[in-house]
This record gives structure tokens, C-alpha cells and sequence, in this order.
């Protein structure tokens, strides 16, 4: 809704400062965390987060208590870091490596299905509002689905007893000591793989900012906000699943279906973002406008907004989707993926907690654009470097020194 669904989009972009700091504190160790209390304990304790930031912007419409959103959203940071990782270990470690971008994609529907939804919701109670805010019952609606969402991550399976597609089983969770965990944590600031991979995790959350601020809280009044939103979590929807589709094609080896997933990312990455400068270069944050004269869904010109905003949904989905089949073409081995999901959020919401910050001091909107599409370009040398050197396959590379020795016994007897 940008702003948090407030007139005042200053309360929420201060909230989210505190939340990407603690987030990215908190996803540095999450890794480690999830690897001990197993992911379904993960998910089910990071949701509660979400209730209660919900919570403190309902009690924001009738008490306008700015302290209380922003300590909310520093604890929802925590909770996140938590929801996240184990979210992130269970979509890599499950499927075969045929089937990651798959999984990646579907995870990504399913997760934005829930973006469609929670813009139907304010889209349906706002429709004839004429307040730049959003009404209780909106609020009440999210803390009421999100609180469902922390009663059904108890009903996870154990990784022990989940099988991939073939019927082998996924590797199971094991539970190593705290020194264990915080060694391998340490190590992930020397792997050339995370560290080429940095300016792609701190671009990826970025300009939401930029997007959510300046373009559809500023720029739209508040049914056309929920309306625009409503159709950029559809276009990531459609963007996730036809981009799983070019990362998993058959026909090529993973090194050259990671190739061609990097061009296509980068023409519409870069093609959106020059639209969206010239879309830029037609208003500037002062003066501010009013409600009234906030752009209405039915107005004349509509139409190449809400495109260009289609845009912004589609790339971000892809970019995203990348950065998960990044990481999870480079091991299949659980404790690992987890370390690097926590890694990902970490780096991703230290560049959050930055851009919301530099959007809370009422930056120029041209200078947030220009420098949200400049961190994304940066970031592009690192992907490809990456990419061009992955495996065709992990599977033997993973194996430890005592799976190694029993299957070289195997083949022996076999010959």
C-alpha cells in the first residue's frame, strides 16, 4: 500500500528502517538458529512478528503511537530473519536440482498469491474512502490471516520425513552445537561465492522504497494503491513461474539455463528501469500532493502507469527467483543452504533498512530512483560471475567424507 497504508508514510518508512537493521543482524545468525531448532519451529515463531506489526499500525489510526510501530517493526525484523531462513532452506533442500527453479517459482506464486489477496482486502474496504488511510477493518483482516499462518507452519513435516520427487529422502536436518554453527556463519564472509554474490543481496530489497513510497503512496490516492498492488503481485506471479521454467528447461545444462535466465534478467531489469526514469522526470516529492489530486484509476493516462508498475512487479519476481536458484546451484546440502538463506536476508535487509532510511528523510525522488537502479546494475558483474561457474551437479561435491568412503566401496563391490 506504500506507507503502510498512512497518509503519513514517514512513521512506516522509520518502522521499516528498524526492521531491516534488526533483520539484518538477526539473518546473519538465523542460519545458524534454523539449523538448531528445525524450520518448522522457525516459521512458526518468525509469523508472530507479523501479528503484532499489523497490531501496532491499527492502534497507529486511533493513538498515532509513532514509538510503538517502529519498536514493532524492530521486533518483526528478528521474527522475519527467523521466517525467512527456514523458509528459504526448506525451498532449496527439497527438490532435485532439475526442479529448483520449479520449486523457487511455486514458492513464489503461492507467496505473492498472498500480496494479491492483501490488496483485494484494502481494495474491496477502501473502494469509496476518501481518506488517505486505511480503515480498521483492513488491519484486522491481515492480523487475523497472518495469525492462521502461524498455526499452519506447525503442521510441517520434518525434513526426516520428506522425500524428493524420486523417492530418495531429503538430506536430513542435523542439529550441530553452537561453536559448529558459528564457525561455519564466520566462514561465509570468505566465500567468493556469497561475497560475489553481496551487491545482488543488498540490491534485492532495495528499491522497494523507491516503489512503494515515492511511486504508490505519493502518486495514487488509496484505491488505486491497493489496485496497483493487486496487479504487481499478479505480474510476479506470472514472472516467477515463467522464469522457474527457463532456469529448469531440460534441453540445456544448469551453467547455460543460468546464462540465458541472467540476459533475460537483465534486458527487462534495465529496460524497466529507463521507462521508469521517464515516468520520474514528471514529478518531484514537494510540493506534495493532496488526496484529491492523487492520481484515480479511472483518470485519463492510467493505464501506462499501472504498465510500468506491472514492470516493476515482474522484474523485482525475477530478481529475486534468481537469487534463490543462485544459491541453491551451488550446494544441495541443508545446514549450508540455510547458512546462505540467512546470509541473503541479512545482506538483503541491511540494503532495506538503508533505502527506507534514505527515503525517511525526504530524500529527491529522482536521486532514490538513480541510485535504486544503480545498486541493481552493480550488482550484475558478481551474478554472472557466479553463474559461469557453476556445476552441472552438486552431488557428488556434497557428499561428506564418510558417504564419500561408503559409496567407493559400493562401486567396488558393484565391479
Amino acid at each position: 500500500m506504500g506507507g503502510g497504508g498512512q497518509v503519513d508514510t514517514t512513521v512506516s518508512s522509520n518502522a521499516n528502517t528498524a526492521l531491516y537493521t534488526t533483520f539484518a543482524i538477526g539473518g546473519l545468525i538465523a542460519g545458524g538458529l534454523v539449523n538448531v531448532i528445525g524450520p518448522k519451529m522457525a516459521l512458526a515463531i518468525g509469523g508472530t512478528g507479523y501479528v503484532l506489526y499489523s497490531g501496532s499500525l491499527l492502534a497507529y489510526n486511533h493513538d498515532a503511537n509513532r514509538p510503538f510501530v517502529i519498536v514493532a517493526g524492530g521486533l518483526l525484523g528478528c521474527c522475519a530473519a527467523l521466517l525467512w531462513t527456514g523458509q528459504g532452506a526448506i525451498m532449496l533442500s527439497y527438490p532435485l536440482e532439475s526442479n529448483k527453479g520449479t520449486y523457487i517459482s511455486i514458492f513464489w506464486a503461492i507467496f505473492n498469491l498472498g500480496g494479491v489477496i492483501g490488496s483485494i482486502i484494502p481494495l474491496a474496504l477502501n473502494w469509496n474512502s476518501p481518506s488517505g488511510t486505511v480503515n480498521d477493518g483492513t488491519y484486522i483482516g491481515f492480523m487475523i490471516a497472518m495469525a492462521c499462518g502461524v498455526l499452519v507452519a506447525l503442521l510441517l513435516l520434518p525434513p526426516s520425513k520428506v522425500y524428493h520427487d524420486d523417492g530418495s529422502p531429503v538430506a536430513l536436518q542435523r542439529y550441530p552445537d553452537w561453536k559448529e554453527e558459528t564457525i561455519g556463519v564466520l566462514k561465509l564472509f570468505t566465500d567468493w561465492r556469497m561475497l560475489c554474490l553481496t551487491p545482488m543481496f543488498l540490491a534485492s530489497n532495495w528499491y522497494y522504497a523507491y516503489q512503494f513510497d515515492a511511486v504508490n503512496a505519493f502518486y495514487f490516492n488509496i484505491r488505486t494503491r491497493a489496485f496497483n498492488n493487486l496487479w504487481y503481485w499478479f505480474a510476479q506471479i506470472v514472472g516467477a513461474l515463467l522464469f522457474g521454467k527457463l532456469l529448469d528447461l531440460a534441453t540445456l545444462n544448469r551453467r547455460t539455463r543460468g546464462f540465458y535466465g541472467f540476459v533475460v534478467l537483465s534486458v527487462i531489469i534495465t529496460a524497466t528501469w529507463i521507462c521508469g526514469l521517464f515516468f520520474q522526470l514528471s514529478f518531484k516529492r514537494y510540493p506534495a500532493l493532496a488526496e484529491s489530486e492523487k492520481m484515480d484509476l479511472f483518470d485519463k493516462g492510467y493505464g501506462s502507469k499501472l504498465t510500468l508498475y506491472l514492470a516493476y512487479g515482474l522484474s523485482d519476481a525475477m530478481f529475486q527467483c534468481y537469487a534463490y536458484w543462485l544459491m541453491g546451484a551451488l550446494t544441495n546440502e541443508t545446514a549450508l543452504l540455510s547458512r546462505y538463506t540467512g546470509f541473503y536476508k541479512g545482506v538483503q535487509s541491511a540494503g532495506g533498512a538503508i533505502s527506507w532510511r534514505i527515503d525517511a528523510v525526504n530524500t529527491n525522488f529522482l536521486a532514490e530512483m538513480i541510485i535504486s537502479w544503480a545498486m541493481i546494475t552493480i550488482a550484475f558483474p558478481g551474478m554472472l560471475y557466479v553463474v559461469l561457474r557453476i556445476k552441472d551437479t552438486n552431488y557428488v561435491a556434497d557428499r561428506s567424507p564418510k558417504e564419500e568412503k561408503a559409496v567407493t566401496v559400493a562401486e567396488k563391490q558393484t565391479a
